[in-house]
C-alpha cells in the first residue's frame, strides 16, 4: 500500500534529492524561470512557494529560515527585497508550470517552472557611438565591392591535363583471407 507516501524520490538518496532541490532553488530566485522536468517542477513548486510567503515578511527569523534552505546572501537579499515585495497583495499562487512536452533523448516530460508576471530580460545591443566606430556598408555597397575584389583578383591558370598514359599503375588485388574454422587460434 502506498499510504503516507507524500513526495517523489526521483531516484536520488536523500542527500542528493535535497541538493538538487537547493541548487533548482537558487536558480529560480536568481533567473526567475527555469527549464526543468515536470516531476522536479512539482517537487519544487511547494519549496519555493514557501520561501517566497517568508520573503514577504522581512523579519530576522525569516532571513534565518530562508538562509537553512538557499544558502547564498545575495539571493536572499533579492527574495526579501525583490520577490517577497512584488507578492505582498498576493494570497499565494506564486509560480506556474508550463509544460514543454516529451525531451528528444529519453522521452522525459520537461516544463518551465517561474514566477507568475515573469517577463524575459531583452538584453539590446550598445549603440554605436556617433563618429567613433565603422559604420556597417549598406548591401548594396557592401556587394559592389566585393565584386570589385573579385575582379581585381588575377585568376589562376589551369593546370595541363596529363595523359592517360602517364596515370599510376593500378595495385594489384591483395590476396583474400581465409575463413577462420571454429577451433583453430589465429595465425595457425
Amino acid at each position: 500500500m502506498r499510504h503516507g507516501m507524500a513526495n517523489r524520490k526521483l531516484g536520488r538518496t536523500s542527500a542528493h534529492r535535497a541538493a538538487l532541490f537547493r541548487n533548482q532553488l537558487a536558480s529560480l530566485i536568481d533567473k526567475e524561470r527555469i527549464i526543468t522536468t515536470l516531476p522536479k517542477a512539482k517537487e519544487l513548486r511547494p519549496q519555493i512557494e514557501r520561501l517566497v510567503t517568508l520573503g514577504k515578511n522581512d523579519s530576522l527569523h525569516n532571513r534565518r529560515q530562508a538562509e537553512r534552505v538557499v544558502g547564498e546572501d545575495t539571493l536572499i537579499a533579492k527574495l526579501f527585497t525583490t520577490l517577497g515585495p512584488r507578492f505582498n497583495e498576493r494570497p499565494g499562487g506564486y509560480t506556474r508550470i508550463i509544460k514543454l512536452g516529451a525531451r528528444r533523448g529519453d522521452a522525459a516530460e520537461m516544463a518551465i517552472l517561474e514566477f507568475v508576471g515573469y517577463e524575459p530580460k531583452i538584453e539590446e545591443a550598445p549603440a554605436e557611438e556617433k563618429g567613433g566606430g565603422k559604420k556597417a556598408a549598406p548591401k548594396k555597397e557592401a556587394a559592389e565591392e566585393t565584386e570589385a575584389a573579385a575582379e581585381a583578383k588575377p585568376k589562376k591558370k589551369a593546370a595541363p591535363k596529363k595523359a592517360a598514359s602517364a596515370k599510376k599503375p593500378a595495385k594489384a588485388a591483395a590476396p583474400k583471407k581465409k575463413a577462420r574454422t571454429p577451433g583453430t587460434k589465429r595465425g595457425q
